[in-house]
This record gives C-alpha cells, structure tokens and sequence, in this order.
C-alpha cells in the first residue's frame, strides 16, 4: 500500500482539499519567497532566519506567528519521512510557481525516492480566464488530480537549476532559460516572466505593477485606496500577489499621489507615468530583494524586454 503526502499552496486551498476526501496527510506550505531575499539551501537555519527578518521588516510578521504557522508546518513536513508518492497542488501565478520551485529544491534534497507529482491550475477552459485551485469544482480537482503530471528526475533537477538561479544575485540567466523551458512546468515561463518585470524600467524607473498602478489611477479614477486595491488584485496577470502586497506596492508610490479620497496623482505622478519624468533617483537606494538580485541594480528594458545590470 503506497503512503501520500499532499503538499498545498495555503490554507484556503488546504481546507478544501480536506473535504476531497483524498488518502494522505497535508502540510499548508505557507511562505511568499516571491518575495524579499531567499537563498538557495531551503530550510537551513540561515534560510528561515533569512525570511523571517524580511518578513518582519516589512510586514510586521511576529516572531511567534512565524515559528507557529510557517516553521512548525515546514518541521512537520521534515518528519513526514514515510510517504512514497507526494503531491504537490501549486497554481499558474508567480507567487505560486516560487514556492514550488523551492520545495522542489528541498525535496531533490531530502526526499530523493519518492515519486513526485504536481497538480497545477491555470487555463482551465476555452476561455483565457486563468483558475486558481480554490475556484474550482470538487469534480474538476479530482480530474486535474487524476491526470496530474509525475515529474521525471530531469524535471526535479531543473526546477532545482531555476530555483539556484533565482536565488543568484544576477537574474540575467533567468532570462536565457524562459525560451529553453522543455520541461513539464506549463506555467514557469510566463510566470518567470513577470518576475523580471518586477525590475525598474529604463523608461521611468518604475516596475510593470507599479506602472499599473498609475495607470489604473488615471484610467479608472477609483474613488478610494481600496478601489484601487481591488482594481489591482482582479487585474494582475500572472503575479498572483495578495492584498498585503499589492497595499505595499501602493504605498511605496505614496509621494506620487495627491490624495487617496479620491485618488489623484501629483504632477510627478503624471509625470512618470508619461515617461517623461524618471522616479528610479528616488528609489534606488531601497535595499529591496528580489529572491537574490537587489532590485535597484537592474533595470529592464520594455522594448526588448531584457535585464541591463547598471
């Protein structure tokens, strides 16, 4: 009798996967290494120190809620040594395939026999709407479950390899590995994609998000910051960011708005957003990572769509 261990993507997706009814034990993955700087040796002591203290700087992540919802989940997943068949439920979106590519890494690593299989959501039907887990039927999951995708050891090696260059302090090579994706990650690339549209642009300094953030202020004239919040969430591609992040984002833009009641941009705002004012001076000195790369030390180029290294 073979023993199963599900891997989920967060609670929300854990707490419905419980009510499938599926064999196995579950362990909640709960992390955003999509953001803030990660290294490459997954749950090393140093990794976890690494995380908590962004985690803390930037969104006020108690120690305690730390060790009780993220490092006492990752132990638990340390002691499950058993199972021979893990699955891992991970969606379309950048948030989510980072994450994956990590536990990816600390499985080549620590679990080398077990056979591994991936369930991910994303185009679900005809339409170009893309599903997370959550939004989906009980009979959809148990078919996507049923015909999920056992990864080779070739496929483990390379979502390690990414998860290495992630971590680099150059995501340069990043760039060359989007086009040579031969492997069975349907979602990698455009996900890492919209990884390297998180660096500052050459035309105003500001990244893809931050630039729709502008953008949506003057196309849809939201009436209040949390307008503008929703606007973000419903509209954001393959980010797959949450609220807390995107209300970062926002408030990393603070200077360029007037008010956020209604919310109007300050002539430099408009004036950015117009590339006709570059706002990189004033961030630049922001020692923000992304996974290994600060974010101040590239800058990517929308017209070619490639990463310069200043």
């Amino acid at each position: 009798m073979k023993s199963l261990l599900h891997i989920t993507n967060g609670d929300s997706f854990t707490s419905k996967l419980q009510t499938l009814n599926l064999k196995g034990d579950i362990i909640t993955w709960r992390e955003m290494l999509c953001e803030g700087k990660t290294l490459c040796a997954v749950g090393s002591e140093s990794f976890w120190k690494t995380r908590f203290e962004f985690l803390n700087k930037n969104y006020k992540v108690t120690k305690s809620w730390f060790v009780e919802k993220t490092l006492k989940e990752y132990r638990s997943l340390c002691n499950h040594k058993q199972q021979d068949q893990i699955v891992l439920w991970f969606e379309y979106d950048l948030f989510c395939q980072i994450n994956m590519l990590a536990v990816l890494s600390w499985l080549k690593t620590h679990r080398r026999h077990a056979e591994i299989s991936l369930v991910c959501s994303g185009k679900e039907d005809e339409t170009d709407k893309l599903y997370g887990l959550s939004e989906l039927s009980d009979e959809k999951l148990l078919e996507l479950y049923e015909k999920r995708t056992i990864l080779s050891q070739d496929d483990i090696e390379f979502a390690d390899y990414v998860w290495q260059l992630y971590c680099s302090d150059n995501p340069i090579r990043l760039e060359n590995l989007i086009a040579h994706n031969n492997f069975q990650f349907e979602y990698l690339s455009e996900a890492l994609k919209a990884h390297l549209k998180r660096f500052p642009t050459i035309k105003n300094g500001l990244n893809e998000l931050e630039n729709q953030v502008l953008e949506t202020v003057v196309g849809e004239k939201p009436k209040s910051r949390k307008e503008l919040l929703n606007s973000m969430l419903t509209n954001q591609g393959y980010y797959g960011f949450g609220d807390t992040q995107h209300s970062r984002i926002i408030t990393s833009l603070k200077p360029l708005f007037t008010s956020f009641n209604p919310v109007k941009l300050t002539k430099m705002g408009k004036d950015v957003l117009a590339n006709k004012a570059n706002y990189y001076s004033q961030l630049r000195d922001n020692q923000l990572y992304l996974g290994g790369s600060l974010k101040y030390s590239f800058l990517y180029n929308s017209s070619t769509d490639r990463i310069l290294k200043l």
